[in-house]
């Protein structure tokens, strides 16, 4: 599964804030759909401004300054989204705008959610129920690099959609290795443990927005078979040797 990044700057200005004919100027970012708009502190007048092409029309000294400031913004905002893909961090409307605007970025990412739990469950989980974790955090790393071709995601980035798509690729997903494909059950228990792990971010405080708020887990009732007559003499004649053993 592979997920095109879909990124565009546009130029848009608020005719409703107009003043004495000259309103303010916006560059819109969309990423995937998301959209965000980043006030440049410029006004023109509304009858030098392209509302369809989104930039400003005529010859005028002011509008060919105007033209170059636009200029630098587009490219200053199209260098914020190849560092974050540089850096292997997936890209969204907000988090652009947020490095264009030079503003704090807290840095938490799935990666260091997990470096975070592995380290402090040492003392309260077992190995066998830890190891399972690391698992987890191999398909989820798997599932960032074929889907968003990043290697690590901001917890804030995560939503039911992220929940939901990693669901499908842990369910389509083909082992090359001697391991059978997971079963349903098998697909639920990692997004249990992803679960959890947004549990502990949200008590932490990494993240504000829950991404299972609407997700509903679909556990398998298994019926257990009844043990043959045959499996069960067998079972009855190695207690009877440890009991002769014991005695």
């Amino acid at each position: 599964m592979k997920t095109a990044q879909s990124f565009r700057i546009h130029f848009v200005v608020r005719a409703y804030k107009a003043k004495d004919g000259k309103a303010p100027l916006y560059v819109a970012v969309t990423v995937n759909k998301e959209k965000c708009l980043i006030g440049l502190k410029q006004s023109i007048d509304l009858n030098n401004w392209d509302a369809d092409k989104g930039v400003p029309k005529g010859n005028r000294e002011q509008v060919k300054t105007l033209n170059n400031y636009l200029d630098e913004v587009r490219l200053a905002l199209g260098n914020c989204y190849k560092d974050m893909m540089l850096k292997g961090r997936v890209p969204s409307a907000t988090t652009i705008k947020n490095l264009y605007l030079g503003e704090a970025d807290e840095n938490f990412t799935l990666t260091k959610l997990f470096a975070y739990h592995n380290e402090s469950s040492t003392e309260d989980l077992k190995w066998s129920t830890l190891k399972h974790y690391y698992v987890t955090q191999r398909y989820l790393i798997k599932f960032l690099g074929e889907a968003y071709k990043v290697s690590d995601i901001y917890l804030r980035e995560l939503n039911y959609k992220f929940v939901k798509d990693f669901e499908v690729y842990l369910r389509n997903h083909k082992p090359k290795d001697h391991q059978k494909p997971l079963n349903n059950n098998g697909v639920m228990k990692h997004i249990i443990r992803l679960k959890k792990m947004v549990n502990l971010a949200q008590n932490l405080r990494w993240i504000d927005n829950d991404p299972f708020a609407t997700y509903k887990l679909k556990m398998q009732k298994v019926n257990r078979e009844q043990l043959s007559e045959v499996e069960l003499k067998a079972i009855e004649g190695k207690n009877y040797r440890l009991n002769a053993l014991i005695w």
